[in-house]
């Protein structure tokens, strides 16, 4: 049975799958495809983007990257981007990484590139050795032991590819950035998240204006985000831990066991109980013949 997993929406604080700290995809679009939307964004993630065949440009921390066949683009999890693509074929290798699990890569001499933004043009020759590592781990299941090794040898190769200028961009004082002290404080201590207007004093903003730029930029209202973020959590533990489903539910600031059992059923489309079995079943070994 598979597992239900978040959606995707505008900056979400859930990019993977429960029990899986690494995703890997392809993705092709053909002469068709038209140019892409400006849509500024950011992920719990760490995000390595392998391209073929592309053109346009990547934003990132204030600084514009060209982008060409063979370009790479690495985004540290929490930090602001975007993709302008051009009309026509294109494709690339995405993969995700969970934050906890890639950052202590970062801080090893030599990765040091890894901590902020940056784009990149392998040569021919470790440009296709990065795509035969990232379709090796898109063919893996995201819970096999090799992925996270096979995720942090590509970002290691990232790093080691020559970098690609970037150009300053204006900054927007009124970016994603200024609601980033309401998030930190969310992932710090999720059962204690600030309500709106704590969150919005937090990020030095009036109750109304912190609403509405939330909302335009995350696509979401601060409560429903609180919401989502919580419950992405407890489906990890659910999976992750033997914690019983009230102590879980304590834990992450729901009233009660019940209402935080309505709400994942709502999210999930099972209880909490039928995840948590369904999670289990999956990762058991098949029985020998």
């Amino acid at each position: 049975m598979a597992l239900p997993h978040l959606d995707r929406p505008i900056c979400e604080p859930v990019e993977l799958p429960p029990g899986a700290p690494v995703r890997a995809e392809r993705i092709r679009q053909g002469r068709e495809a038209g140019a892409t939307d400006p849509f500024v964004h950011f992920h719990d993630v760490h995000e390595l983007v392998l391209f073929g065949e592309v053109a346009g440009h990547f934003d990132a921390d204030g600084r514009r990257y060209a982008l060409a066949p063979r370009s790479l683009a690495f985004i540290p999890s929490m930090r602001q981007h975007d993709f302008f693509l051009e009309a026509g074929p294109r494709d690339w290798m995405l993969v995700q990484i969970e934050a906890a699990a890639g950052e202590p890569l970062a801080r090893r001499p030599g990765l040091e590139r890894l901590r902020q933004p940056f784009c990149a043009l392998p040569n021919r020759g470790l440009h296709r050795r990065l795509m035969l590592l990232a379709e090796w781990l898109a063919g893996l299941d995201a819970t096999d032991p090799l992925a996270l090794p096979i995720a942090r040898l590509l970002l290691r190769a990232a790093a080691l590819a020559p970098a690609v200028e970037g150009v300053p961009l204006a900054t927007d004082a009124h970016g994603l950035q200024r609601l980033r002290p309401a998030i930190d404080r969310l992932r710090r201590s999720p059962a204690d998240a600030p309500g709106a207007e704590q969150a919005a004093a937090l990020c030095a903003l009036s109750p109304a204006y912190f609403s509405r730029r939330f909302k335009q930029q995350v696509g979401m209202n601060w409560s429903d985000y609180v919401r989502a973020h919580r419950l992405h959590l407890a489906s990890r533990r659910l999976l992750e831990t033997d914690r019983s489903i009230a102590a879980i539910a304590g834990e992450l600031g729901f009233s009660t066991a019940s209402h935080f059992g309505e709400l994942f059923l709502q999210r999930f489309g099972m209880t909490p109980g039928a995840y948590r079995r369904a999670g289990r079943a999956q990762r058991r070994p098949p029985r020998e013949a």
